[in-house]
């Protein structure tokens, strides 16, 4: 059984580290790619420390941190994220985003994709918000790297009542493994009402 913990203000700077070994391990998995920069990593996870809005979602077995979700609301949420939202006319004040979720492999099917959305709109709603989103990397079909076993996430999504707000994604820029330099990547975003039954 893994144990779940929410963290909030001062209780996130402890996990920085585990957080920023995590993101970086599990997001050079398909469909992220990603090449990613430890110094960045706590610089960005940083932040979080210092929001009021933030909460960091961990799950440890034997007190080892191996899977962490994160979010804060949505006009704390990266300036990058604010150009493509603003298309929703939703008021980013009463918006949560959910940002990364990360678990080593070895743990997933068990549940933890639950638990780290469960507590998180738990936050959202303790802090009286009334959205939650959060937004996926938009791959094609045919990338050269995509493994031949993957599976689209959508219907756990969906199974917990998001949908996808058509249109409307965001811009992000990070360095892919075997890329020279950032490009953009197309983010996809998916919305769930925190107020419906």
């Amino acid at each position: 059984m893994l144990d779940y913990r929410s963290h909030t203000g001062e209780g996130i700077a402890a996990l920085i580290g585990d957080v920023a070994r995590l993101r970086i391990a599990v997001f050079r998995e398909w469909p992220y790619l990603y090449d990613g920069d430890p110094a960045y990593e706590e610089r960005y996870l940083a932040g979080y420390c210092a929001c009021d809005s933030a909460v960091v979602v961990t799950a440890s077995d034997g007190g080892r941190v191996v899977g962490a979700a994160t979010g804060l609301r949505m006009d704390h949420a990266d300036p990058g994220l604010a150009a493509a939202f603003a298309l929703t006319e939703l008021p980013p004040a009463d918006t949560f985003y959910l940002a990364e979720s990360v678990l080593l492999p070895e743990y997933r099917g068990r549940g933890a994709g639950h638990a780290f959305f469960a507590l998180r709109e738990r936050h959202a709603v303790q802090l009286g918000l009334r959205w939650a989103v959060f937004c996926a990397v938009i791959r094609p079909d045919d990338h050269p790297l995509r493994p031949a076993e993957a599976r689209s996430l959508a219907p756990f999504w969906e199974g917990r009542g998001y949908r996808p707000l058509l249109g409307v994604v965001a811009q992000l820029r990070w360095k892919d493994l075997g890329e020279a330099a950032e490009t953009v990547k197309p983010m996809q975003f998916w919305i769930r009402d925190l107020g419906a039954a």
